[in-house]
């Protein structure tokens, strides 16, 4: 199963041995082994489950969103048990003080970011040959930028520092975005990236998959015993877990070409979409699609985040243990 979405009214949830049983206004719906379930997300504003559920999904490992009924934003979130392995968080600390280190991290970010983006681009002139004009402007300010940072951090070219790395990465998104208004379904009236809340149902998609995205990220720093709060090109932040950003930022192209599939399959239509003056919702019917398409799509992504979030501890696991007390020191703490 991976994905369990839990989004219907009157729905309740309860703990039964190794499963969860789904009730909807009493009656009982079925059972879900908890060993099959890898994310949980609840959106509905009526769903009800008791500590044992969470305990359950914890315990097994599995992470638990609790999303916004009204908007495309994570309230909370529950993660498993805590990694042990100290000396991964120390040397990730020090590292978040070394700016060099920060920078060449960082520049690597952008590029891989900056390429996704070259790479979804094409894949667009390919099957919207109509619309060569938006794709080719985009791509040719993309590609100037790869060129110039293409040489960066070497013996000729110093590395640039955090924020002209923001500025490349910043112009690479309007022009990216223009290109992506080129392709998207007129009726959507999509002119380019807003949040908060999203004001078209594009959007609206774009933010919903970018705060499950950033919700398996975390996932997987936690798993590894990575501190997500303590990034290194998203600066450490008050409630913001940066390193879980910096991780998802290359996987945002993949993101929005699955959601231009979504829109230009018509799997989502007009109609699955609450929108107003003020702010673009999908309704229940389609969170119900966008989940299920979710559950499928998300997992390559899922497996390329853990695996970077496991090389960057590895990395980091040897300098922390210089700091780590002697396996044999007693501990009368307890």
């Amino acid at each position: 199963m991976g994905l369990l979405l839990l989004d219907r009214a009157q729905l309740e949830i309860k703990s039964e041995g190794d499963a969860l049983a789904l009730y909807e206004a009493g009656e009982r719906r079925g059972t879900v082994p908890v060993k099959l379930v890898d994310r949980c997300v609840i959106h509905g504003l009526q769903t009800r489950l008791d500590t044992g559920v969470l305990i359950k999904l914890a315990e097994a490992g599995a992470t638990t969103v609790l999303m916004s009924p009204r908007q495309s934003r994570r309230v909370a979130i529950v993660l498993g048990p805590q990694h042990n392995d100290a000396a991964v968080r120390l040397a990730q600390a020090l590292r978040v003080t070394d700016d060099a280190w920060c920078c060449q991290w960082a520049l690597a970010v952008v590029r891989a970011k900056l390429a996704r983006q070259v790479r979804t681009l094409q894949r667009m002139q390919t099957q919207r040959p109509d619309a060569r004009k938006p794709l080719f402007d985009a791509l040719q300010t993309l590609q100037a930028i790869q060129t110039s940072l293409a040489s960066a951090g070497n013996d000729t070219a110093p590395s640039p520092n955090l924020a002209s790395l923001r500025g490349h990465e910043g112009a690479a998104a309007r022009a990216y975005f223009a290109g992506l208004a080129g392709v998207m379904p007129p009726a959507l009236a999509f002119a380019g990236r807003n949040r908060r809340p999203p004001k078209d149902p594009v959007n609206a998609c774009l933010s919903l998959a970018y705060t499950l995205l950033h919700a398996q990220a975390v996932q997987a720093c936690q798993t590894v015993g990575l501190d997500p709060l303590l990034g290194f090109y998203h600066r450490p932040a008050f409630g913001r877990e940066s390193l879980a950003s910096d991780l998802m930022e290359p996987l945002r192209p993949a993101a929005d070409r699955w959601v231009w599939d979504l829109l230009r399959e018509r799997t989502l239509r007009e109609e699955h979409f609450n929108t107003d003056a003020r702010a673009s919702l999908l309704g229940k019917a389609g969170r119900q699609i966008f989940y299920a398409a979710w559950g499928q799509s998300a997992k390559p992504w899922q497996r390329w985040l853990r695996n970077q979030a496991q090389a960057l501890a590895r990395d980091l696991r040897g300098m922390g243990e210089h700091w780590m007390a002697p396996p044999d020191e007693d501990d009368d703490t307890w």
